[in-house]
């Protein structure tokens, strides 16, 4: 199934630079100032988009599937016309590149996906239709209980408070949605039969930085082109590129240099 969400216009940021460009794709109830201290180490031309229904994008009243969400980074890209990108998506975000780069493969000339939200294990699939309905009946506060599991206890409270401050502005049933899109709807693939479906469909190098050596060896046993990698940052959270913001520029511009035209 495709989507039949007609695209909308992003909200988005564009940074100069030199080399191919870069696409910075956030997560779940976050926006585009997730990646903002990554922002001084990029070397790259970088493009950062609210994905709709977050930050400064429209709202519509449904299309949250990963699809949606890459048909609208595709219209982006048509208008911004910045030639084939480096498509850097983190959690959800990750699978919306993933499917810019499947569905949209002219569009994309390498994919970085940051502890992606795909790959969800049987236990998982079990427990997220109990999660969707908690999150329908709590919302935001659910969706804070979510954040504060995926910082380290003690670490980068900051960080931590501004994305439970996001998720207190998120409409609970767009992140509702959000979740159906990823992982219950008929054409998901966040669990881990339709993921590696899915992900045999990208022909683009692929690098796969990760919180969890379990989750990163999922990655690597999935059928990806030559020139894939996938690497663990060590005690980290979930939010990797705030956490470790130098250490993934570097890793992603080490990696990507070789791909260069």
């Amino acid at each position: 199934m495709t989507s039949t969400s007609p695209p909308v216009a992003l909200h988005h940021t564009d940074h100069p630079g030199t080399g191919p460009a870069l696409l910075l794709v956030h997560g779940w109830g976050g926006d585009g100032d997730d990646w903002a201290p990554t922002l001084p180490y990029w070397r790259h031309r970088v493009i950062v988009p609210d994905l709709r229904g977050h930050g400064r994008s429209p709202k519509p009243p449904t299309g949250y599937s990963p699809r949606d969400f890459a048909a609208d980074l595709a219209d982006l890209l048509g208008r911004l016309d910045p030639g084939p990108v480096i498509a850097v998506g983190h959690s959800m975000g990750a699978q919306a590149v993933t499917a810019l780069a499947v569905e949209h493969p002219d569009l994309v000339r390498a994919l970085v996906v940051v502890d992606p939200a795909y790959g969800a294990d049987e236990s998982e699939a079990l427990r997220i239709p109990r999660e969707q309905e908690e999150l329908r009946r709590a919302g935001a506060e659910w969706a804070a209980r979510f954040v504060d599991s995926a910082f380290r206890p003690g670490v980068h409270d900051q960080l931590r408070d501004r994305q439970r401050k996001l998720m207190a502005a998120m409409d609970p049933e767009v992140l509702a949605q959000c979740r159906d899109g990823m992982y219950l709807a008929p054409d998901a693939f966040g669990l881990r039969p339709a993921t590696r479906a899915y992900l045999a469909r990208r022909d683009c190098p692929v690098l796969g930085v990760y919180a969890t050596p379990a989750a990163a060896n999922f990655e690597r046993g999935t059928l990806a082109p030559p020139g894939s990698r996938v690497v663990v940052f060590e005690d980290c959270g979930h939010y990797l590129h705030e956490e470790r913001p130098r250490q993934l520029t570097s890793l992603v511009q080490e990696w990507s240099t070789p791909l260069a035209p």
